[in-house]
C-alpha cells in the first residue's frame, strides 16, 4: 500500500508539472454538452488553470454571439491535471440551433448545438448509443496489443469514434452507457507489455493521460452533440477492480490508487447530467425527454437498494470499493418508479432505459457480468410502467434479445409485446478487445456477434415504430437491424400500478 502522504505529494506534483508546461492555461479543451431540461443546455470544458467565472457566449448566428451565461464552477481533484468548468444556459428555445464560444466572442470559430424537441413533438429522430468505448491509439485500441489481449484493429481500420463522426449529421445526441476511456487499464497495459513500465506513483499520470486523450478524441462530437453518459465499473477507480501480474505473482487492489482516482471521482467532476432537472442523483441516475421519447439513465454499479450490495460497492463482487451515494433507503428504485409514473405517454409514448450491466446475455456470469440484482430491483418496475427498450453493455459483444420478463420471452416478439425489449451492445471497442459469447446462445437470443466493433443507432420513426441498427465501425455498414412495433396507449401517465399482469408464479430470481 502506498502511504497517503506519498499519494498527496504525487497528486500535487502532477498538477504543477502540467501547469508549468502549458503557458496558455485557459484555452478550452474537451468541450462537451448535455441536456439541461427542455430549455437549457449544460456546456462543459476543461482548462489547465482555474477560471474565476467560466463564461459561454452564444447566439443564433455564428457572427452574433450577443448573449452570455456564466457560473463559478471550475473544479478539480487530486491527480487531475485540469479543471472542469460547467455553465448552464437557460431560457433557450426548443429545437433551435445556437452557436457558442468559450473565449472572447471574436477569437475562435464558434461551436454549435441544437436544443431538444419538446415533449410531444412527433417528428422522427435518431439517437446514437455506445457502451464500453475506450481511448483509441497508442494508449488504447490500436493495431497491436500486449500479451494476453486480443482483437486489435486491422491496419488502417476505422474505429468507433471515427464512425460516430461519420454519422454526426444524422443523430441528435450520443448516449454513452458506462465504461468511458478505460483509463483504469493503465496497469494491465503495462503488465502486458503494451505500455512502458512505470512506478505505481507514476501510474497516476498515465491514468490521467489516458482520460484526457479520450476526452480530446471525443470533443469533435461532444462539442456539437449532447453527450449523455452513465456510470460503468471502469469509472470507479484506477485499478479495474484489481489487477494481477501473473508472471511475478503480484495482485494489486484499489489500495494503489491515488486520491482522486477512487470512488468515481473523475466521472463525478467531469460531467453534469440533468439530475437536478429530473430529481435524480448527480451523474448516476437521471432522465430527460426528446420529442416522443423519455430517456432514463440508471446506475447498476451502486445503490441498488433492497438489501443488495451492488457490484462496485464495498463488499461487492467487483472489489471497486465505491459508493454508495444515496442518502435514503431504496432511493434509486423509488426515484425510478416516481419518474416513470409521471411520464405523459400521450406526449412521450416511448420509454428507453439505459443501465450498464445486462440482465440477459449469452455469457458466463463471472463477477456480476449478468446483474441478477439489477434484474430483481428494476425488472418489475420496467414491466409495471411499460418500458419499451432496455439498453446495456458491460459484456464486450453484441446481442439483441427478445422482449423479456422473468427469463421468459414475450410470445409476441417485436409485434406489440408487453415485455421490454433487451439489447446489449458493449462492442464499441477498447484496449482489451471483445468478449467471447457463450455458445449455444440463450433461447431468448435473436442475433448475437462477438467479432466486430460497432455502435447502436436508434431511429424513432413515429409513435409506434422504433428501429435499432448495429453499425459496424470499420465500414459503417448495418450488420443487424430490427424494428419494434408498439401500440402505445393514447392516454394516461406511466401506465403503472398493474397495467400489465405479471406471469403467474414467483417472479423474483
Amino acid at each position: 500500500m502506498i502511504p497517503l502522504s506519498n499519494k498527496i505529494a504525487v497528486a500535487l506534483s502532477l498538477l504543477s508539472t502540467v501547469l508549468a508546461t502549458n503557458t496558455n492555461g485557459t484555452t478550452p479543451m474537451q468541450v462537451r454538452l448535455s441536456y439541461a431540461g427542455p430549455n437549457g443546455m449544460m456546456v462543459s470544458w476543461n482548462t489547465y488553470e482555474h477560471i474565476q467565472n467560466p463564461t459561454v457566449f452564444y447566439g443564433k448566428e455564428p457572427d452574433c454571439l450577443t448573449e452570455s451565461a456564466r457560473s463559478n464552477v471550475s473544479v478539480t481533484y487530486e491527480t487531475s491535471t485540469t479543471y472542469n468548468n460547467h455553465v448552464r444556459i437557460n431560457g433557450l428555445r426548443p429545437n433551435t440551433q445556437y452557436f457558442y464560444s468559450l473565449e472572447s466572442v471574436n477569437t475562435t470559430k464558434p461551436y454549435s448545438f441544437s436544443t431538444p424537441r419538446i415533449a410531444g413533438d412527433k417528428t422522427p429522430f435518431v439517437a446514437a448509443v455506445v457502451v464500453d468505448l475506450g481511448t483509441m491509439g497508442r494508449d488504447g485500441l490500436t493495431d497491436f496489443v500486449g500479451t494476453g489481449a486480443a482483437n486489435p484493429l486491422l491496419p488502417g481500420e476505422r474505429n468507433t469514434i471515427q464512425s460516430l463522426q461519420d454519422f454526426q449529421s444524422e443523430y441528435e445526441f450520443l448516449m454513452h452507457d458506462g465504461d468511458i476511456a478505460y483509463a483504469d487499464y493503465w496497469l494491465k497495459e503495462e503488465i502486458q507489455g503494451f505500455l512502458p513500465n512505470t512506478t505505481l506513483e507514476e501510474g497516476a499520470a498515465v491514468y490521467e493521460r489516458i482520460l484526457n486523450e479520450f476526452y480530446d478524441q471525443m470533443a469533435p462530437i461532444t462539442s456539437n452533440k449532447p453527450y449523455m453518459v452513465g456510470p460503468g465499473n471502469h469509472e470507479a477507480n484506477c485499478d479495474n477492480g484489481g489487477t494481477t501480474d501473473h508472471v511475478h505473482n503480484i495482485s494489486y487492489t484499489v489500495d494503489i490508487c491515488m486520491p482522486g482516482q477512487t470512488n468515481f471521482t473523475g466521472y463525478r467532476n467531469h460531467f453534469r447530467m440533468p439530475s437536478a432537472e429530473s430529481s435524480g442523483l448527480e451523474n448516476f441516475w437521471y432522465s430527460y425527454d426528446y420529442g416522443m421519447a423519455h430517456f432514463v439513465q440508471l446506475d447498476t454499479e451502486t445503490d441498488l437498494g433492497h438489501g443488495f450490495v451492488a457490484p462496485d460497492e464495498p463488499g461487492g463482487s467487483e472489489s471497486e470499493d465505491s459508493g454508495p451515494f444515496a442518502t435514503l433507503m431504496n432511493q434509486q428504485t423509488n426515484w425510478l418508479a416516481a419518474d416513470l409514473a409521471a411520464v405523459d405517454r400521450k406526449k412521450t409514448p416511448w420509454i428507453i432505459v439505459a443501465g450498464h450491466r445486462p440482465c440477459y446475455i449469452s455469457y458466463a456470469n463471472k463477477s456480476s457480468a449478468i446483474c441478477w440484482e439489477c434484474k430483481d430491483v428494476f425488472e418489475p418496475i420496467f414491466l409495471d410502467y411499460s418500458v419499451d427498450l432496455v439498453l446495456s453493455g458491460h459484456i464486450h459483444a453484441y446481442e439483441r434479445n427478445a422482449p423479456m420478463f422473468n427469463n421468459t420471452a414475450d410470445p409476441k416478439e417485436l409485434n406489440n409485446p408487453i415485455y421490454p425489449w433487451y439489447i446489449t451492445n458493449g462492442a464499441a471497442g477498447h484496449y482489451d478487445g471483445l468478449d467471447a459469447l457463450t455458445r449455444p446462445f440463450q433461447n431468448y437470443s435473436r442475433y448475437a456477434q462477438d467479432s466486430a466493433y460497432g455502435w447502436s443507432r436508434l431511429t424513432f420513426h413515429n409513435t409506434t415504430h422504433l428501429t435499432q441498427d448495429f453499425i459496424v465501425s470499420a465500414n459503417n455498414s448495418v450488420l443487424d437491424s430490427a424494428t419494434l412495433y408498439k401500440q402505445h396507449a393514447t392516454s394516461g401517465h406511466g401506465y403503472g400500478n398493474g397495467h400489465h399482469a405479471r406471469p403467474s408464479g414467483h417472479w423474483w430470481r
